[in-house]
């Protein structure tokens, strides 16, 4: 199933995507009471999923509304922590941000954990603020996210693909002048706005292998971004086992699972985003979001 949060009629909902358009149960007296959330419904674990599934099975057409008339939000539009996130997951983005700095690229043995502020959550189509006050080195990054739905701590790397709900699209934007100024990722990764999502949570069972998916990000339609999530150095398996030695992962709990090569600040010249951009960023299998950078005026 494609899971959305949006508004329709100026209310939120909880809906299912059936081609061009979406089932919104809560619009149902049939569905009243029961889960009316993204996370109200990764809470429930397979048992929501199960009586989710029946009810759209037995939704007609005629209980449907256009895709085109609903506004779609990030899946999960406040996240209860910080979204988790790995750096120098790819070799070759390993690579070319080392040669950026003037290192050797010595791979990582460990995967090298950040997280993103809560309040940098954007919608898939939103706009996103370039204030130059603040930073004038914007940079993109397509990402695979992942959205746990069994909580746990101490989960062994076999059992791990069983504690993921579903997958998104992530762009992490990047600050890099914030990065570079205080040296460490959190502020240059938590600009408001810095991390759309979406379109949808794709569940899990329609994404066999999250280990080969295709992911691409394009600038004003030019690709910047070109990969597949087969190259990552460590696998969803191997990060959620990782992440969980110490640490219960919660249910809804988002993981952006690393970007590939060709980020903007390794580039000879260097990119970075300006007012009257558009990012999209696609997953094979998933979707793509698409957010047009405006400057801040206020």
């Amino acid at each position: 199933m494609q899971l959305i949060s949006c508004f329709y009629k100026q209310r939120e909902h909880l809906g299912v995507v059936r081609g061009e358009s979406v089932i919104l149960p809560s619009l149902s007296g049939l569905w009243r009471g029961r889960r009316d959330n993204m996370q109200a419904l990764i809470d429930a674990g397979d048992e929501g999923l199960v009586e989710l599934s029946d009810f759209v099975e037995a939704t007609s057409a005629d209980d449907c509304v256009p895709l085109m008339d609903v506004v779609l939000r990030a899946p999960i539009p406040v996240p209860r922590q910080n979204i988790i996130c790995l750096g120098w997951n790819y070799i070759e983005h390993a690579e070319e941000s080392a040669g950026a700095f003037g290192r050797d690229a010595d791979l990582p043995e460990h995967p090298i954990v950040f997280t993103k502020a809560v309040s940098s959550v954007n919608a898939p189509y939103g706009d996103i603020l370039h204030d130059a006050r603040v930073s004038d080195e914007m940079d993109w990054e397509v990402e695979l996210g992942v959205i746990v739905g069994k909580p746990g701590r101490g989960i062994s790397p076999q059992d791990a693909l069983e504690h993921v709900f579903g997958y998104t699209v992530i762009n992490d934007i990047s600050a890099r002048d914030l990065q570079k100024r205080h040296k460490q990722f959190f502020l240059g990764k938590s600009l408001d706005g810095a991390c759309p999502m979406g379109p949808w949570i794709v569940t899990k069972d329609e994404i066999p292998d999250p280990q080969r998916l295709g992911l691409r990000c394009l600038v004003n339609s030019v690709t910047k971004q070109e990969s597949n999530t087969q190259h990552q150095i460590f696998d969803v398996a191997t990060t959620i086992s990782i992440l969980s030695r110490g640490m219960t992962l919660l249910s809804g709990t988002v993981i952006a699972t690393g970007t590939p090569a060709g980020v903007g600040f390794a580039r000879k010249p260097p990119e970075f985003l300006r007012p009257g951009d558009v990012v999209t960023c696609e997953v094979e299998g998933i979707g793509r979001i698409e957010n047009r950078i405006v400057a801040r005026t206020d």
